[in-house]
């Protein structure tokens, strides 16, 4: 799944362009990422967080919540 895709009508061309988006795991790593990016932890073991906290979510999307 994306997140962001647009289409919009290119200003000198007139062509009608399409951008898909980045990923949704992306997305939501570099949301998760601001929240947990503090002095003393590299950036490897941010990006690890970071990459984890998006898994979960993603995985929480398939959960129905009745």
């Amino acid at each position: 799944m994306k997140a962001y895709p647009i289409m919009y009508k290119h200003p000198t061309t007139g062509l009608i362009v399409e951008h898909e988006g980045m990923d949704l795991r992306d997305w939501f790593a570099g949301l998760a990422m601001e929240g947990i990016v503090y002095e003393g932890v590299t950036p490897e073991q941010t990006a690890k967080a970071a990459y984890q906290m998006a898994d979960a979510m993603m995985k929480q999307r398939e959960v129905k919540n009745d």
